[in-house]
């Protein structure tokens, strides 16, 4: 249950809405207790014939406008409860995904989209309900329990005796069963996760799993999932089907007590048939709070495994943590001294001294076998993983200094899994920069050589891509992600593998483009491809990690070593395509 005490701050912003929602519901409950004292006049006046028509319309009045207030009341506790109940989910579910944002990708390695996705809907859905209906029905074992006891106790102290002797019984199963309930809910929210990260794992991966005919096979391990996800929830709901009717049976035996004691009572004379009538109603007015203690021991241990749950990322803090300086020059001169990263949990080094310089406004190629570290270089510059040592300077200055979104505002990146937004053309291309005109929008598609293929669309750049639109190629996607980097107008432009889906005489035309028009700019192309990075004014080798050659083409083509063997096979398979 403490792991409910982290939800302090939003109960803090909503404590007047929340504190005047209780005061309703109090009110609510206490309103409720007159309704069988009325009843109770009622019958009395009956049975001692000494009812009117008059005063039978009198007490029927009276219950009407009980019933309104109650009515009226318990629209405000809901608004206001239960309201602040979904406001709380709302924040705390925005603050769950702005803290996701904050962690590196170290993190996002380790963990299961499935699993955070489960933290974002389920977990927090759970923690709703506990300080929403967990609340109301807190208030309800104390406003309307102890009120109705008194009511009782007034009515007959002897009876009170003997209905509340089942009651100590009711609160030990509620205890005994709230420790199972607490932790099948949290193996229940786990097989969700696992259940969640299959069908994000197989719709993802949904091409493959076609074309190498795995359907039988990957929808055999969803059942499987499927059925845990069943097995568990069946375990939790057992517990729960027992739990209920033995709390109900606990009730009953006071009633059964009560009906045989009171009629007893009402025979000798001892209390009145309209007392015990409104004693019966009290007794049951008190069995819901004294029942919802389990429900409500539920609710909350079910909010604070969740919150448990969620806790566990709120306490994780990124690893890579910003400077203070701002970077002021529009140039960037980029080094690498004597820079080694390994992956977390990975036994061979990614890069292994790393010795290389950069001048501000160059043309840069990178290459070399897959698995080389080309990718790991670029995502060090960009600070998504700290190498272990080494450092990496910005014209002259150790990029930790830097804050890490001006560090990344210095620098348009296309990554190799190019990722479209749902919206159209034109708003995937002004993703970053949305003060950019209609005009750069063009420009940068005609050096991305992407312009006229979007024209021959029929609503052209308003062509909406993706689920809601239309299917694009994979070299359509990566030159319109290329368009979306080159309209930020940054002083470093990096292409990771970002015309691996482009034809080789598209991408000599895109190359061509960009060397003519980013003459200014720090151009850093990965490519497996050597014709993308031939023009380049330094292409670096890298072979497990290491720097093994560096140079021009030609310089690199003399020296005979790894770069001359990728040229030559890569040759001979252009010249085998055109057969």
């Amino acid at each position: 249950m403490r792991e409910l005490l982290a939800l302090k701050k939003y109960f803090r912003k909503y404590i007047w809405q929340i504190l005047i929602g209780v005061i309703a519901l109090i009110i609510i409950d206490l309103l409720q207790l007159f309704v069988p004292r009325v009843l109770k006049l009622a019958i009395d006046a009956l049975a001692q014939a000494k009812a009117t028509p008059g005063l039978l319309g009198y007490y029927f009045l009276l219950i009407m406008l009980i019933a309104l207030g109650i009515a009226f009341g318990r629209f405000w506790w809901r608004y206001l409860l239960i309201g602040s109940a979904r406001r709380i989910e709302k924040e705390l579910r925005e603050d769950f995904y702005n803290h996701l944002t904050t962690l590196d990708l170290n993190f996002f390695d380790t963990h299961k989209t499935g699993d955070l996705m489960a933290h974002a809907v389920n977990d927090i859905n759970a923690i709703r309900m506990s300080i929403g209906f967990g609340l109301v029905i807190l208030v309800d074992i104390f406003a309307l329990g102890i009120a109705s006891l008194v009511m009782m106790i007034l009515i007959s102290p002897r009876l009170t005796f003997y209905a509340l002797l089942p009651f100590p019984l009711i609160t030990f199963f509620s205890t005994y069963f709230g420790r199972f309930i607490h932790r099948l809910f949290e193996k229940v929210q786990e097989s969700f996760s696992n259940l969640t990260e299959r069908v994000r794992e197989n719709l993802s991966g949904i091409r493959v799993v076609k074309l190498f005919v795995q359907e039988d096979s990957e929808t055999e391990k969803f059942k499987i999932a499927s059925q845990d996800y069943v097995d568990k929830n069946m375990k939790l709901w057992k517990i729960l089907a027992l739990f209920f009717p033995i709390i109900m049976g606990l009730a009953g035996i006071g009633e059964v007590i009560v009906l045989g004691l009171g009629g007893r009572y009402v025979i000798i004379g001892a209390i009145s048939v309209g007392s015990f009538v409104a004693f019966m109603v009290y007794l049951q007015m008190m069995v819901w709070p004294m029942m919802a203690i389990g429900r409500a021991i539920n609710m909350f241990q079910r909010g604070a495994a969740s919150q448990g749950r969620l806790n566990r990322i709120f306490r994780m803090m990124p690893a890579i943590k910003g400077g203070g300086k701002c970077i002021t020059e529009e140039t960037a001169r980029i080094e690498f001294k004597n820079v080694s990263f390994l992956y977390q949990g990975k036994e061979k080094p990614a890069l292994k001294d790393i010795e290389l310089e950069i001048e501000a406004g160059s043309f840069v190629g990178i290459t070399g076998p897959i698995g080389s570290g080309k990718s790991s270089l670029v995502h060090l510059l960009l600070r998504l993983y700290e190498p272990q040592n080494g450092v990496i300077l910005l014209n002259g200055v150790d990029i930790k200094e830097y804050k890490l979104d001006d560090l990344r505002r210095h620098i348009a990146f296309v990554p190799q899994d190019t990722f479209l937004f749902s919206e159209t053309i034109k708003e995937n291309i002004l993703f970053g920069n949305q003060k950019a005109d209609f005009k750069e929008v063009e420009k940068v598609a005609r050096i991305a050589e992407i312009y006229d293929e979007v024209m021959e669309f029929p609503q052209g750049f308003e062509t909406i891509v993706g689920e809601r639109g239309i299917t694009l190629s994979g070299g359509q996607k990566q030159r319109i992600a290329l368009a979306r980097a080159l309209i930020l107008k940054r002083p470093v432009l990096i292409l990771d593998d970002a015309f691996s889906a482009v034809d080789a005489h598209t991408e000599q035309k895109i190359v061509k483009n960009l060397k003519s028009e980013l003459t200014n700019r720090t151009t850093i192309i990965i490519s497996h491809r050597l014709f993308a990075i031939k023009e380049a004014k330094m292409i670096i080798v890298l072979d497990e990690g290491k720097i093994v050659e560096k140079g021009t083409h030609q310089e690199l083509i003399k020296q005979r070593g790894l770069y001359y063997s990728i040229y030559k096979t890569q040759q001979l398979e252009m010249k085998l395509e055109k057969i």
